[in-house]
């Protein structure tokens, strides 16, 4: 089910460097390297695999920019798409 945008703005607020833009839940995250980057490609993508919910994402050496929307939904922001950013932010602080 869609989130309002008021939701979404509630929930961005337990998500640093996360916006809501263009019906997507957006974020760029910065790497030291190419395999800082790539390694935590890697961890998004068996996380998406075991959700069930895949990103929309490009890479380019140190950054990785990454677009969430649940795409059976027609390309919304729902619940899943806020608890993959929450994902995600864990996954990128055991980094650091």
């Amino acid at each position: 089910m869609r989130l309002t945008n008021i939701e979404i703005e509630e929930h961005l607020k337990t998500l640093p460097n996360w916006k809501h833009e263009d019906n997507t839940l957006h974020t760029i995250l910065t790497f030291d390297d190419f395999k800082q980057a790539f390694a935590m490609m890697t961890q998004i993508a068996f996380e998406a695999e075991a959700l069930q919910h895949h990103p929309d994402w490009s890479n380019s050496y140190n950054t990785i920019t990454i677009r969430l929307s649940t795409h059976d939904a027609g390309h919304v922001v729902t619940i899943k798409d806020i608890m993959f950013a929450k994902t995600i932010h864990r996954l990128q602080q055991r980094m650091l």
